[in-house]
């Protein structure tokens, strides 16, 4: 082989290299102070198709350095969301700001879904949604029924108009009064509650539990409750990966 043809070959493995890794939604899954590892096994496992996903585990420091600019989403799983706003400190959350802005997509689960909103002096605001009843916060876990929306039922392609999934003290959401953010689009509603540790009974019912929205160019979508952790439900996380990626 002539070494003209072979410098050719090379060429062209790496172009068809890079074209395959960019034509993956690049993910970006946030493993830090208030994000544990077993929430990010679980957010890789959704997300098993490797020739549809690239995801790569990150942290405070890579956010706060501009690593965001090679990602298509970012995924704020469960665990503390003030903890995760403090170790991504004010540059961190800018960046995550910034790179919704510019048309990035905004996955938050739970602890995620908390960072996302635009109602705790520590949150990113990037979603129009206040969080009710935040003093009762630590209300429990267990399974929960959720109302779909018929944009919900439509969106995830659902036969029946409820879902039974596993809760861990998420955000009850309900949108906001900012001006500078769009209101939502209400996917879920809680039908039945958790009323544990002192929280009143009635409260989490009807409270909003899946949302989705535009920031600026980008795009948000929140989750209180966890589809991650079944795998017969971790099609809801890959709906929502698909749909900030802008992917049919």
């Amino acid at each position: 082989m002539s070494n003209i043809k072979y410098i050719l070959m090379c060429i062209l493995a790496i172009c068809s290299f890079n074209y395959s890794q960019q034509s993956k939604i690049r993910v970006a899954i946030f493993e830090d102070t208030g994000a544990g590892k077993k929430g990010t096994n679980n957010i890789q496992l959704s997300l098993y198709d490797s020739n549809i996903y690239a995801t790569t585990v990150i942290q405070a420091s890579d956010i706060r350095a501009g690593v965001l600019k090679n990602y298509d989403v970012l995924v704020q799983p469960g665990g503390s969301g003030s903890k995760q706003s403090k170790s991504l400190e004010d540059s961190g959350l800018d960046s995550i700001r910034s790179f919704v802005s510019r048309g990035g997509g905004y996955l938050g689960i739970c602890a995620g879904a908390y960072l996302s909103t635009s109602f705790y002096k520590w949150s990113l605001g990037i979603l129009n949604a206040i969080v009710i009843d935040r003093e009762h916060w630590n209300r429990g876990s267990g399974d929960v029924v959720l109302d779909m929306t018929p944009t919900g039922k439509e969106f995830f392609g659902l036969s029946s108009d409820t879902v039974t999934v596993q809760y861990n003290q998420g955000p009850l959401l309900q949108n906001g009064l900012s001006d500078s953010v769009a209101d939502y689009t209400t996917l879920a509603r809680f039908k039945t509650e958790i009323a544990e540790n002192g929280a009143p009974k009635g409260v989490m019912i009807g409270t909003d539990a899946i949302a989705m929205g535009d920031y600026k160019l980008g795009r948000v979508f929140s989750i209180s409750p966890h589809f991650e952790k079944r795998d017969e439900q971790r099609f809801f996380i890959r709906k929502a990966v698909l749909w900030l990626a802008r992917k049919k």
